[in-house]
């Protein structure tokens, strides 16, 4: 979270106004209207959570892998580790919504007349003008973004772990190298599939109380003005930052699991 969020700042201004032409010129403007610390506006809110979420998540993943195991021992397909994936991003949704919502109206409100002080002013203002409804606003789309991209991100971790693996050997004993490349590129295959979602999400929720009734007007408006091509703004600083943001995550994991493992939990 504190190496990935400058370009996560980027990538949501990039996806909600057109005064950008691309990543250098978003970081430069920003950095020249705002300072250096611009770049971390919204992050307490996903900082608070992120450790939660992952916990849930991964909760989430091995809850739908032992769902759909006949025996202990059975080597899931690679839909299968999908769908388990699928299921861990229901589970974040509850925790990640109300966060994206703050982060997002932090990253994105104007800096010389600025409407929040902080997470805790934006929360208290947002709940203020229109309760819980108005904290989980974008839930939907945040499961339209985190339900097929967790689908991917697991099951495109899995099947480059297979490759990765000697014919007879077992991908668990892979090298952290392998571990770290194989995270990496899960997040790049999260993040080719999630894109559009996060665009519309990002808007929806920026987006002053009555401008839009739900997802699918963003989407028509998005396309009527600016064309498909929209639904891919900001995917540049996602993938500078997917490939090491999640190649440390997966390398976390399997030491966390080989660890637990290993003292019998």
């Amino acid at each position: 979270m504190l190496v990935g969020h400058p370009l996560d700042t980027i990538k949501v201004r990039l996806q909600t106004s057109n005064q950008y032409k691309g990543i250098i010129d978003c970081a430069t403007q920003t950095i020249k209207r705002e300072g250096f610390l611009g770049l971390y506006k919204g992050m307490s809110a996903p900082l608070i959570g992120v450790t939660p979420m992952y916990a849930i998540c991964f909760f989430g993943y091995g809850l739908g892998q032992n769902i759909q195991k006949k025996t202990p021992d059975e080597k899931l397909g690679l839909v299968q580790i999908g769908l388990a994936g699928a299921l861990s991003g229901v589970f974040t949704t509850a925790i990640m919504a109300p966060g994206e919502r703050i982060k997002v109206l932090l990253q994105t409100q104007d800096h010389a007349n600025p409407k929040y002080k902080g997470s805790g002013d934006a929360f208290k203002q947002v709940w203020r003008e229109g309760g819980i409804r108005s904290v989980y606003r974008g839930t939907v789309a945040t499961l339209l973004r985190d339900v097929p991209g967790s689908f991917a991100y697991f099951a495109g971790y899995e099947w480059i772990k297979r490759a990765l693996t000697p014919a007879g050997a077992d991908p668990k004993s892979l090298n952290p190298l392998a571990v770290t490349f194989a995270g990496g590129m899960a997040g790049i295959c999260n993040w080719l599939v999630a894109i559009p979602a996060d665009v519309l999400k990002s808007r929806f929720q920026m987006a002053p109380e009555g401008t839009y009734r739900g997802i699918r007007d963003v989407l028509k408006e998005l396309l009527a003005k600016e064309g498909p091509t929209a639904l891919y703004k900001g995917i540049a600083p996602v993938m500078v930052r997917a490939f090491p943001a999640n190649a440390a995550c997966f390398l976390g994991v399997e030491v966390a699991y080989k660890f637990l493992n290993g003292i019998g939990l």
